[in-house]
């Protein structure tokens, strides 16, 4: 979409361009605020800018060496507080909300010398694979504009595959940096649970479910962020060690010793598309002709059970944030959308034995995770088993909608019941990505396929805690044999 030097040079290559003095940090930021008031008509990838705030930082930037020297980028508009900017979640219930502190996630950002421009659309409190809010309308694919670009880091990832910019912030609960990546053709990383910092207030996102990071064009950009960010926190209830080396130094260190599992079946039981049995027919045969062993293999996990959980603790967590603003309900359900609200209703009436056998069973599912990892280094998906849906493509039914509107009527196993019933035809079209978030592994899309219709699909490839290495590895490998397939 457009030709600028953030279109064409990694954040890694700006680095050097700035402290060349080939480019200044002004110019960089002055080109990215351009861009989105040129094109953002037809993305709606951007919902707030902070455009005197970003020259004022640009201004005032002090070079310590730091990993970026004063690249620009976008935060997500959801999880990723910036003191004094408006942090709506995406919702008419928080639209004229402004945050009063920085979290710790942006503190960091802006500790390695990244500078905030805007933030991104989002679907509202990011429930949703793609990117619909209410609040600001639908973010659009940069690949055909009548597709979504995914959610809930929609905004994020279309703002880079469109070249606006290498890098922008996103989060991950259940694929929410995966999902827009395979569908907008980007990079998109979900660290291990506790890598990178969280607080001061959210401490354990979704149970350690969600976690922020970022959605980039490059290996080394990715790796250079996660070394960045990379933290133990004493403080945190989730932590994993620091790693031996660097990541950005060990990129070309992937050995033919690991074993690789694959597998296209759905989770869920579900249909895969053809396109996404394609794009990891063809990754395999990449990595086998790389010399790798590559063997077709299930996960021992119960999918249905890790979905019905992961619901049982989205309405949980839901009712407890509602119940953390103390507002009343009639003022909560006028301003909040249907799935929100159902969300809201159905987690009053979770028991705390409910609630408590979930997070049991997330702690099986990590430990039989981490004995398959024993076995198998890397496991090998589709990262969604279908390409973007359509802007206009109804996930919810009329009849389904008919019950969330109606939810508080039915009995608490019923409101279970029809939340599974609303979130299924979603479901179907991304299963592959939640159990990296409920095992706390790290998993990484690479956008490898391109199907006839001129849309993108990525792989997933999930990994032991701690190993991120790994994955970035493998991306490197891809990108060094340029498999790496993104918008011109």
């Amino acid at each position: 979409m457009t030709n600028h030097i953030l279109a064409t040079h990694s954040a890694t290559q700006l680095t050097n361009l700035i402290r060349n003095h080939q480019v200044s940090r002004i110019d960089l930021v002055n080109d990215l605020l351009t861009t989105i008031k040129q094109e953002n008509s037809q993305l709606n990838a951007v919902t707030h800018l902070w455009p005197e705030r970003a020259l004022k930082m640009a201004t005032d930037f002090e070079d310590h060496g730091q990993p970026f020297a004063g690249v620009p980028i976008l935060l997500k508009g959801l999880g990723q507080s910036f003191k004094g900017e408006i942090d709506s979640g995406s919702s008419h219930l928080l639209r004229d909300y402004i945050a009063p502190k920085t979290n710790n996630f942006v503190k960091r950002l802006l500790d390695a010398g990244l500078i905030p421009v805007g933030e991104t659309n989002a679907p509202e409190f990011g429930f949703k694979n793609v990117t619909d809010s209410s609040l600001y309308g639908n973010a659009h694919n940069p690949w055909n504009l009548e597709y979504q670009p995914g959610g809930s880091s929609g905004g994020s990832a279309a703002a880079v595959s469109a070249n606006w910019l290498p890098i922008a912030a996103g989060n991950d609960g259940g694929g929410s940096i995966r999902i827009p990546s395979s569908f907008s053709g980007t990079i998109g990383l979900k660290p291990t649970r506790g890598r990178v910092p969280t607080g001061p207030d959210e401490w354990r996102g979704w149970q350690g479910a969600s976690i922020n990071f970022a959605i980039t064009r490059s290996i080394q950009d990715t790796a250079k962020l996660l070394d960045a960010l990379a933290v133990v926190q004493m403080a945190a209830p989730f932590q994993v060690p620091l790693p031996e080396h660097d990541f950005e130094s060990t990129l070309n260190e992937l050995s033919k010793q690991p074993k690789i599992a694959f597998s296209t079946h759905s989770p869920v039981n579900t249909p895969v598309s053809d396109e996404a049995k394609a794009a990891v027919k063809e990754a395999v045969t990449f990595l086998e002709n790389q010399g790798y062993a590559v063997t077709e293999a299930q996960v021992p996990v119960d999918g249905v059970q890790l979905m019905q959980t992961y619901y049982t603790m989205n309405a949980g967590e839901t009712a407890t944030m509602f119940a953390n603003m103390h507002l009343d309900d009639q003022t909560i359900h006028d301003n909040v959308e249907p799935l929100t609200w159902a969300l809201n209703v159905a987690g009053k009436t979770v028991s705390a034995v409910q609630y408590s056998q979930a997070l049991a069973f997330w702690d099986q599912v990590a430990a039989a995770m981490d004995q398959f990892t024993n076995q198998y280094d890397l496991y090998l998906t589709p990262t969604t088993a279908y390409q973007a849906p359509r802007i206009d493509q109804q996930l919810v039914s009329k009849e389904n909608m008919a019950k969330l509107l109606n939810i508080s009527s039915f009995s608490p196993t019923e409101r279970l019941q029809i939340i599974w019933d609303q979130w299924l035809p979603a479901l179907t079209i991304s299963p592959f990505t939640q159990l990296a978030n409920i095992s706390g592994q790290p998993a990484i899309s690479l956008p490898t396929y391109v199907g006839d219709n001129g849309l993108p699909i990525g792989i997933q490839v999930m990994a032991k805690k701690g190993r991120e290495d790994l994955l970035l590895q493998v991306g490197h490998l891809f990108e060094e044999a340029q498999k790496l397939k993104f918008k011109a």
